[in-house]
């Protein structure tokens, strides 16, 4: 488990990747600010199950977790009930965050709220989410500006990418899992890699062309 002040750190340096994730599901029937609500406790339940110890990056880790929150709205219909208690706290986290504004003289982050309140970080992200009037943030960003598309590959999109892969990758057999990695991992040639397997050339590439169809479908159902 990671320490308050690193857990905190975790889900500020991450909400981008969030952001990220949220767009594979933009145009399907959800607001994105539900979306992106349900994401942020998928973060704050990732960082309260980090492990350090076990060498895995946050990233990797913590992907599966807020997709699985945002899958979850599809699976309930994307409704979003919100009870009175929860309208009520969201009254009180405006008046809470004007009071950290003027005494902090910045934006309070969710943990500040989230303690002055003496409430669960993830009481105060689903309050505000619930607050908040139905926008499009594809069509603007954080700060107001309308966004525009990056030609380039994002750090996050080539992190969740290789993350996917990785998942991926890991439900393969044995076997299987051989094959890839001497041939994609390994950069080796299919002669190479039948050498490496005791197989043949032949053996190697009807293998691989089996092993890639059903890497593209466990892609495609995560």
């Amino acid at each position: 488990m990671v320490k308050s002040k690193e857990r905190e750190e975790l889900i500020n340096a991450n909400l981008r990747l969030v952001h990220h994730l949220c767009k594979r599901f933009v145009g399907r029937g959800i607001e994105y600010d539900d979306l992106f609500g349900a994401g942020c406790v998928g973060l704050v339940k990732a960082a309260d199950a980090f492990d350090q110890s076990l060498g895995f990056k946050f990233s990797t880790y913590a992907v599966p977790v807020v997709l699985g929150e945002i899958r979850r709205l599809f699976r309930d219909g994307g409704s979003v009930k919100v009870s009175r208690g929860v309208k009520e706290l969201s009254l009180k986290i405006i008046r809470q965050k004007e009071i950290l504004e003027r005494k902090l003289s910045r934006e309070p982050t969710v943990f500040e709220i989230a303690k002055a309140l003496g409430v669960s970080p993830e009481e105060v992200a689903l309050a505000q989410n619930a607050a908040q009037p139905a926008v499009s943030l594809t069509m603007l960003s954080e700060d107001g500006e309308r966004q525009m598309d990056l030609p380039t590959v994002s750090e996050e999109s080539e992190t969740e990418n290789r993350i996917l892969i990785d998942n991926a990758v890991s439900k393969l057999s044995p076997e299987e899992q051989k094959v890839i990695k001497l041939r994609y991992f390994g950069q080796l040639t299919q002669e190479e890699t039948a050498k490496k397997l005791s197989m043949t050339q032949v053996s190697v590439s009807r293998a691989e062309k089996k092993i890639l169809l059903k890497l593209r479908t466990l892609i495609g159902a995560i």
